[in-house]
């Protein structure tokens, strides 16, 4: 799981259909930060979940459920015919230059820009009363200059939609296709660049690269996720974190910072020359559009299945 985002839409989701518990989604929230909360950002947005308003202030990570399904509503019987009418869970990752399902001009498409993730949740019962969720991180200050400050609670802030966004389709067979070829340039491109100056203190990039994963493995997936789903995840974040490592950051990359304990090894790479960086930046750069894309495809397979019996 490569963000708060995600774990909150697929947990939350097998919640609603069934398939989890209600202390399934808080465990898989609690492995982001120790602590949750949520706010309203509007009095509509309030209005349609029960938090509070006007008296803003954090409620806690149970209201975060409670507010999950006020938006989402209960599923009930299709008129005339089979299967339920059920609330939605999405999942957007905007980027600059890509912000489909935001909607232009509103204080929720600006700060789910500025975090990379948001959540939608919609209820087809009222088509109007759709919320966007948007994660922020919270820190305490660090004792010296030298320490990194420790991260303290995860705050959801929760906007009203005018409904619910129309999104794309992300076909999985085509993601893990795409995703096959980018695997091996990604690879191809750890080997030629060899992390360039960097590489001295660096004695095993491909090592680097396993303790990303094994950092990212620590976020579990629903039991009923497709395992062509799974095996496109766990494709995507092989990629990521190669690209992480080859790019010379010092982090591994916003989305694996969140969970990853800092890696002495990663400071290394901050040594590349800017020369370096941008040869191995311009060399995997197209590789990320392929990762959201293929992320995108595995969620959504995961978010489906959920509710396929």
């Amino acid at each position: 799981m490569w963000s708060p985002s995600v774990s909150l839409s697929l947990w939350a989701n097998a919640w609603l259909a069934g398939k989890a518990a209600p202390d399934d989604v808080l465990d898989a929230l609690s492995l982001w930060a120790p602590k949750q909360s949520v706010t309203a950002y509007d009095a509509v947005a309030a209005g349609h979940t029960g938090l509070p308003w006007p008296d803003v202030h954090d409620a806690g990570t149970v209201s975060l459920l409670q507010t999950l399904r006020a938006a989402a509503g209960r599923p009930a019987p299709t008129p005339g015919g089979p299967g339920r009418l059920r609330g939605t869970i999405n999942v957007l990752m905007p980027v600059p230059g890509d912000v489909r399902g935001l909607t232009p001009g509103t204080q929720f498409q600006r700060d789910a820009l500025a975090a990379g993730e948001a959540v939608v949740v919609a209820n087809p019962h009222e088509p109007d009363t759709a919320i966007g969720l948007v994660p922020e991180f919270s820190y305490d200050d660090a004792d010296d200059e030298e320490s990194f400050p420790d991260l303290c609670a995860l705050s959801w802030t929760v906007y009203s939609l005018p409904g619910a966004p129309v999104l794309d389709h992300y076909e999985l067979g085509d993601a893990e296709y795409t995703l096959r070829s980018a695997v091996r340039s990604a690879a191809d491109a750890l080997g030629a660049i060899g992390l360039g100056s960097a590489a001295a203190d660096v004695d095993d990039p491909r090592g680097l690269v396993e303790q990303l994963l094994e950092s990212a493995r620590q976020h579990k997936v629903p039991d009923h996720a497709p395992s062509r789903a799974l095996r496109v995840l766990e494709n995507a974040a092989h990629v990521d974190a190669i690209i992480a490592v080859s790019a010379g950051l010092s982090r591994p990359s916003d989305a694996v910072d969140r969970f990853a304990a800092p890696l002495p090894a990663l400071e290394a790479l901050g040594a590349q020359s800017s020369s370096e960086a941008r040869i191995a930046g311009d060399a995997l750069r197209p590789l990320t559009a392929v990762v959201r894309s293929a992320r995108m495809a595995a969620v959504n397979a995961i978010l489906h299945s959920a509710w396929a019996d």
